[in-house]
């Protein structure tokens, strides 16, 4: 593992702070944790790691709220997330980085400032849509977190069913992703080490934050849960223009 030991260190604190982001506030912190990744790991490296890391973040959140789980969206988000890893899979060429981030951006801020359905459930078949597009994205720039979350928001759920249903769904792309890499022949070996601590790290976090959102009152969540989308989906923006 060509990693020294201050970059380890920075990994494992990230993955804890991010973690606790993402179970306090609802969403970011797969995100911010990219980043930081991106600085210190290799390209070929990165999306990978980062999955199967999220895997344990995301797994761990799910099991530590599954009594709040709705699993016919988790259901029809995997069969969806399915479709979208065996297309990925086939694809033999990296997409466009700023034509995903355009794309991605866009969705998030409609889905979340756009004019609201008569009905706030999202459909059957929509979640299927949106499992199939954001798992396939997700292969090719690693984090979808934001995307899948705005779809999450939309069902109108409570802030732990939002929370752990959001958790389970990432759950199976994460699982989904770390397949297809490992079919292609990635070595996930080279990196455990890494990814153990930040496994570990990420369960600490997200246990201390999902202590921060049971305190949190529901219009507050929902008011933090918008404002650090709609960042996230500016901020893909402003990289496209830089």
């Amino acid at each position: 593992m060509p990693l020294s030991e201050l970059d380890l260190i920075l990994l494992v604190l990230a993955s804890g702070f991010t973690s606790f982001v993402t179970a306090s506030v609802g969403i970011g912190g797969g995100v911010m944790l990219l980043a930081v990744m991106a600085s210190i790991l290799p390209v070929s490296a990165l999306i990978p790691v980062h999955g199967l890391v999220q895997l344990g973040s995301n797994g761990n959140r799910a099991v530590m709220t599954r009594f709040h789980i709705h699993w016919p969206m988790v259901l029809r988000f995997s069969l969806g997330a399915l479709l979208g890893a065996l297309l990925a899979s086939q694809v033999l060429v990296q997409l466009p980085l700023d034509t995903i981030r355009i794309a991605v951006a866009s969705f998030i801020l409609f889905m979340v400032w756009g004019p609201k359905p008569q009905e706030r459930n999202v459909s059957g078949l929509g979640t299927t849509i949106a499992g199939a597009i954001t798992t396939f994205a997700s292969m090719f720039v690693g984090a979808s977190g934001p995307l899948v979350a705005s779809v999450i928001h939309r069902s109108g759920q409570e802030k732990l069913a939002t929370t752990a249903t959001f958790a389970s769904c990432m759950s199976f792309q994460h699982l989904l992703k770390a397949l297809i890499f490992g079919f292609i022949g990635f070595s996930f070996a080279d990196w455990w080490l890494a990814i153990l601590l930040m496994i570990t790290a990420g369960t600490v976090g997200t246990w201390l934050g999902l202590k921060l959102l049971n305190r949190l009152p529901a219009h507050i969540f929902a008011i933090l849960f918008k404002t650090v989308v709609t960042v996230l989906a500016l901020r893909l923006l402003w990289q496209v223009v830089v």
